[in-house]
């Protein structure tokens, strides 16, 4: 089987996050949901949809402190 481009893209993201935010990568690739379909692996689309989420939630939460910063 083979990785999906956007199972790529995802997994260079966490890594992205990662490294800005200083945490652990391991986690949060442990928490990747995947499907199989004609021998590819993609995201599974709830956690796609969770992960989008927690990425809106963590910018919305960078927005607060930089606007406390700001102040």
């Amino acid at each position: 089987m083979k990785l999906n481009d956007e199972v790529i893209a995802h997994i260079a993201k966490q890594l992205q996050l990662a490294i800005l935010t200083g945490t652990d990568i391991v986690d949060n690739l442990r928490m990747i949901r995947l499907q199989e379909e004609n021998g590819q692996l993609f995201l599974d689309s709830e956690y796609v949809a969770v992960a989008k989420e927690n990425e809106k939630r963590m910018l919305e939460e960078a927005e607060k402190l930089a606007a406390q910063l700001d102040n």
